[in-house]
C-alpha cells in the first residue's frame, strides 16, 4: 500500500491550498487507512476548517416528480420503471413557498427544489426563477436540481438568485455506464461548467452502495476533488433500493465502509459541505454519528427526500440533542440567528 503521512492537516486550508491534483493511488490509500487513523485525520481536517458541533440544515422538496426519460438504474422517478411513482406537473410558486415557510420554521437554512427533468425546457424556466426569487426573499438559501442546462439556463437561474446547483457525478468514471446509458459522464461535467461560468456555488456528489468496488468509490472523490473548483457541498447517498428499478436487490454497502466514504470526501475537500444525504432513513444513529465524526457536516431533513423517506424532524433535533449539535446559524436581514429547531420542530408538528 503507498504510503500516507500519519500527520493529520490541523490547518485551515486557504483556497490556494486546495489540492485538485489527487492521484487514485492516494485516495485509494486513505480509503485503506486503519479506521480509527483515517477518522482522526478527517476530524482533523474538519476541526480546521468548521466548528465541528454545528451541522448545516437544507430539505429539499420534489417541485416536479417522476415521468423522467433517463434510465439512471437508481431512480424511481425514471418513467420507464414501475415503481408506484406517478408523474406530476410543475408544482405553483405559493405551493413551493408554503413548503418553504415550513421548512425556515423547522431550522433549515437551505431550501432545495428538484425537479424530474433530462434538462429543463426554455419555458420552464421563468416558472422556475420566480419560485427561486420568492424563496430567496424568505431569506433562505436557494438550491435547484433540474438536470442538465445550457450556459444561457445557468445565467437566468443566477440572475434569479439561485446559490447552488445540485448535478451529481454518481459514481466514477469507469462504472458510470453500468449505471446510466442515456446521457455520459461529460454531460454532467458540462453542466456543472456552465454553472461555475456564471458565479453559481456548486452541489455535487455521488451514490454509494450501487455494486461498485472500493476503487470505484474512491474514483468518484478523486474525480470531484480535482474538479476546476471543489463542489461547495458533497452529498454523499447511500442507495436507497426502490423495486422495479434495476439496482434493486444490489448486496448492501458495509456501514464503516460508508463512514470511509465521508472521511475520504473531508480529507479530499476539506471546506466542502460534506451532505449526509439519501439513505439516512436506514442509518442508526450510531452510524450517523459516525459520519459527523468523520466530517459530515451536512444533513437534508424533513419526511421526504425527493421519493425516498428521510428521519423525520423530531428524530433528527433528537439525535442533535444527545451529540451536543446545533444547526449553522440561519443568516436573516443582516443579521446572524440562531433558530431553537426543537421548539419550531414542536411547533410545525401541531
Amino acid at each position: 500500500m503507498p504510503a500516507v503521512s500519519q500527520t493529520p492537516a490541523v490547518e485551515s486550508s486557504s483556497a490556494a491550498d486546495l489540492r485538485h491534483d489527487w492521484s487514485r493511488t492516494e485516495v485509494r490509500a486513505l480509503f485503506d487507512l486503519p479506521f480509527p487513523e483515517l477518522l482522526h485525520r478527517a476530524a482533523s481536517v474538519h476541526r480546521a476548517n468548521f466548528d465541528p458541533a454545528e451541522v448545516q440544515v437544507s430539505t429539499l422538496l420534489s417541485i416536479k416528480t417522476g415521468g423522467c426519460p433517463e434510465d439512471c438504474g437508481y431512480c424511481p422517478q425514471a418513467a420507464r420503471y414501475h415503481t408506484g411513482v406517478e408523474a406530476t406537473k410543475l408544482m405553483t410558486t405559493e405551493a413551493v413557498l408554503e413548503k418553504a415557510r415550513q421548512a425556515k420554521a423547522a431550522g433549515a437554512s437551505r431550501f432545495c427544489m428538484g425537479a424530474a427533468w433530462r434538462s429543463p425546457k426554455d419555458r420552464d424556466i421563468p416558472k422556475v426563477a420566480e419560485m427561486i426569487s420568492e424563496v430567496k426573499a424568505l431569506g433562505l438559501e436557494t438550491c435547484a436540481t433540474l438536470g442538465m442546462l445550457s450556459g444561457d439556463q445557468a445565467r437566468a437561474l443566477k440572475d434569479a438568485g439561485l446559490d447552488y446547483y445540485n448535478h451529481n457525478l454518481d459514481t466514477a468514471p469507469e462504472f458510470y455506464d453500468q449505471i446510466i446509458h442515456t446521457r455520459e459522464m461529460q454531460d454532467r461535467l458540462d453542466t456543472l461548467s456552465h454553472v461555475r461560468d456564471v458565479g453559481m456555488k456548486t452541489c455535487c456528489g455521488g451514490i454509494v452502495g450501487m455494486g461498485e468496488r472500493r476503487d470505484q468509490r474512491a474514483g468518484l472523490l478523486q474525480t470531484l476533488a480535482n474538479l476546476p473548483a471543489h463542489p461547495d457541498s458533497v452529498p454523499i447517498n447511500r442507495l436507497v433500493q426502490v423495486e422495479g428499478t434495476p439496482l434493486a436487490g444490489t448486496e448492501l454497502l458495509d456501514p464503516f465502509e460508508f463512514v470511509r466514504t465521508v472521511a475520504v470526501a473531508r480529507v479530499l475537500m476539506p471546506r466542502s459541505m460534506v451532505r449526509l444525504s439519501a439513505g439516512r432513513e436506514s442509518m442508526s444513529d450510531e452510524l450517523q454519528a459516525l459520519c459527523f465524526l468523520a466530517g459530515a457536516n451536512s444533513i437534508f431533513y424533513g419526511e421526504k427526500l425527493l421519493t425516498t423517506g428521510n428521519p423525520d424532524t423530531e428524530r433528527d433535533m433528537a439525535l442533535f440533542d444527545r451529540l451536543g449539535l446545533r444547526p449553522m446559524p440561519v443568516v436573516e436581514q443582516g443579521e446572524t440567528v440562531h433558530a431553537d429547531i426543537v421548539e419550531a420542530a414542536h411547533h410545525c408538528a401541531a
